[in-house]
């Protein structure tokens, strides 16, 4: 059941929900997740089956406000809590070590811990009135089946669960890519994930260099969203160039109607494919990622050919969905 997540009342009945041991649709600035009370480990383990996700696979766990941090990590380092002071509330995870005894399986059962405060009002809101009920963290990843397009309105969730799970609608999400993920357990900021936040931006943060997870021997922790086949639709997907993407078009003419075209560039005339444009700036094109796979998917394409993203550190984020899409093809 989808409800007005702006509505006082259903925050306070979404929290009550959560206190219960059930499972709720939660908006964030990135994408919306499957929430449920992260030291309720019976309502966790809800999360996991109903995603089909891997137990050992963690989860993130968000938090209302920075103070909840000393309750589920043991360390903070410093360039972590510089991180944290710059980007929360935001679309920024950190990786830290965890207390002993606490989420255990919102963890996964690893020894590290997956913390994010979401900037979305209405987020904010039930973190709050959870709080307010002794509820400290919502383990909450993207509320869609494992492996796949992640959601990005409260209508995506309800098609992916159904009337049965409640849902609070906050609108479309306004970053639309997941948050990004650096692991601050190894002496240094290493990114896991991109996101929107830019390299740039998080290393003047931090005060140091961050640094790619293949520059390290240790293996990384187990962070939510790093598979590399992830993020996909039913159709298979496929990066190519502008030019590919002109001469594939020009070659099939009518016989494209089986295809989707989300692209940058103009597309040849007298084609059959269906075809979205592509924004030219990165943000915009990440706030779309998500809705326009699922439109495709939707309407029945049984190939999506996507224009590969400009080189630039402003497509990462997308670059990284985009890839992961297509390895699961």
């Amino acid at each position: 059941m989808v409800v007005d997540g702006y509505q006082p009342a259903s925050v306070q009945a979404a929290a009550q929900a959560l206190q219960q041991g059930a499972l709720l649709g939660l908006p964030t600035e990135t994408v919306y997740g499957l929430a449920a009370d992260a030291d309720n480990d019976a309502a966790v383990a809800q999360i996991f089956a109903a995603k089909g996700r891997p137990s050992n696979h963690p989860l993130i766990v968000h938090v209302a406000d920075s103070a909840a941090i000393t309750r589920y990590a043991r360390e903070v380092p410093l360039f972590a809590q510089q991180l944290i002071d710059a980007f929360w509330p935001g679309p920024l995870t950190v990786i830290l070590p965890r207390q002993a005894g606490v989420a255990k399986a919102a963890a996964g059962g690893h020894p590290t811990i997956g913390l994010r405060c979401p900037a979305h009002p209405v987020a904010h809101a039930l973190l709050a009135a959870c709080a307010a009920r002794g509820v400290h963290g919502l383990a909450a990843p993207s509320a869609n089946r494992f492996g796949r397009v992640s959601p990005t309105t409260a209508q995506h969730v309800a098609a992916e669960f159904g009337d049965g799970l409640l849902v609070l609608d906050g609108g479309p999400c306004a970053v639309g890519i997941e948050s990004t993920i650096i692991d601050c357990t190894r002496g240094a900021p290493v990114l896991l994930r991109p996101g929107q936040l830019a390299r740039a931006a998080i290393e003047r943060a931090a005060g140091r260099r961050l640094l790619s997870k293949d520059e390290l021997t240790a293996p990384d922790p187990k962070a939510s969203g790093t598979l590399a086949a992830h993020y996909a639709p039913r159709a298979k997907v496929r990066l190519m160039s502008a030019a590919e993407l002109r001469t594939a078009l020009q070659v099939l003419g009518a016989d494209a109607r089986h295809i989707a075209v989300w692209a940058r560039a103009p597309l040849p005339a007298g084609h059959a494919a269906q075809a979205r444009a592509m924004p030219d700036d990165a943000a915009a094109a990440a706030q779309q990622l998500f809705a326009v796979l699922r439109t495709f998917d939707d309407a029945g394409a049984r190939l999506i050919w996507v224009e590969t993203p400009p080189p630039d550190a402003a497509w990462d984020g997308v670059r990284d969905r985009l890839q992961r899409a297509t390895a699961a093809g």
